[in-house]
């Protein structure tokens, strides 16, 4: 089933996300308006729909008008700060299955889900384990020892391209599948990407490296890197994955050297060229499970260079990788 969690906050999406069953067997999409919600419906992403009322573009209340208009039989369960009783009665007679109020607990939604028939305790996948807890000095840790990293991979991408890469903040979290989709397509938004995804593993940490490289960007990265010649798709794929060598490679030695524990590389593989980042989740979301997620976005000061870097660590690795921070905190 595909279950689409629409609200311009993207705090209450991560929060609900949050809030629906461990091991729910669902593809989890996500809108930021009523507009992109009707979107999303439309293209199949909305058998169940948890859907916000107050919106930019068009509001909770449009969507449902939109929906009965066209005849489209999404369920709707409006998950919303505005519990007065013309609004409850009001989305009830646009269509919606349920209303809920904000901020809705794991329990209510459970409860929820249950009531309707769209959800059952027996489920839940028994491979799901507990929540792993990131505590605020971890995260700290795992911050700096990121930022640290970046630098020096983005000092070689610099160093490649004679230009200034400009650096974030890195963010860190402990993302569920349903989450780490959210997020990569936050970091896509509509644009089509090309990604190339490295593995690595060492004494007892292991993980994935993700890069996702924006199509837009491979005019000016061919300039920068005085590519001669026609921009075809063999060019791109070489500049993609001179790219990721340099940034996957330097990061990962900067980050293991930190831990003092050296990673073995797998070869790089190339997710996709030219694809919308929902396709290359579909393809490989598989392999993608809980994990410890570190987000990086490079930019190329005056070019249109862009791409995110995301590290995904098993979440086996965490105990190994707390052990070796214990000395940092």
């Amino acid at each position: 089933m595909n279950v689409l969690i629409c609200d311009d906050s993207a705090f209450a999406r991560k929060q609900l996300a949050r809030a629906l069953p461990a091991g729910w067997p669902v593809t989890l999409h996500q809108a930021t308006n009523g507009l992109e919600g009707v979107e999303q419906v439309l293209m199949g992403h909305g058998d169940l729909l948890f859907l916000d009322l107050t919106m930019p573009e068009l509001d909770g209340y449009g969507v449902l008008e939109t929906l009965k208009r066209e005849g489209i039989r999404s369920k709707v369960i409006v998950v919303s700060g505005d519990i007065q009783p013309e609004a409850y009665q009001k989305v009830m007679s646009l269509g919606a299955i349920d209303f809920i109020k904000k901020p809705a607990s794991g329990e209510q939604i459970v409860a929820l889900l249950e009531r309707h028939g769209l959800w059952r305790t027996d489920e839940a996948r028994t491979d799901v384990a507990p929540t792993m807890a990131l505590t605020v000095e971890a995260r700290d840790v795992y911050q700096e020892l990121a930022n640290v990293a970046m630098g020096q991979a983005a000092d070689l991408l610099a160093r490649l391209l004679d230009a200034f890469v400009v650096l974030p903040i890195p963010n860190v979290n402990v993302l569920e599948v349903s989450e780490l989709h959210m997020a990569l397509n936050a970091a896509a938004k509509q644009e089509t990407l090309s990604a190339v995804c490295q593995g690595f593993i060492g004494a007892g940490i292991a993980g994935e490296a993700l890069l996702l490289f924006h199509d837009s960007s491979f005019a000016d990265l061919a300039r920068l890197m005085k590519f001669e010649g026609e921009l075809d798709r063999r060019a791109e794929l070489e500049l993609l994955m001179d790219t990721a060598n340099v940034l996957i490679g330097a990061f990962l030695r900067g980050y293991a050297n930190q831990l003092d524990t050296p990673f073995s590389q797998g070869h790089p593989v190339v997710l996709g060229q030219h694809r919308p980042i929902e396709a290359l989740i579909q393809t490989n979301q598989s392999r993608w499970r809980r994990t410890l997620a570190i987000e990086i976005n490079y930019r190329v000061d005056g070019y249109a260079v862009q791409c995110d870097l995301l590290l995904l660590f098993t979440e086996d690795s965490i105990a190994t990788m707390n052990n070796k921070i214990m000395h940092m905190l």
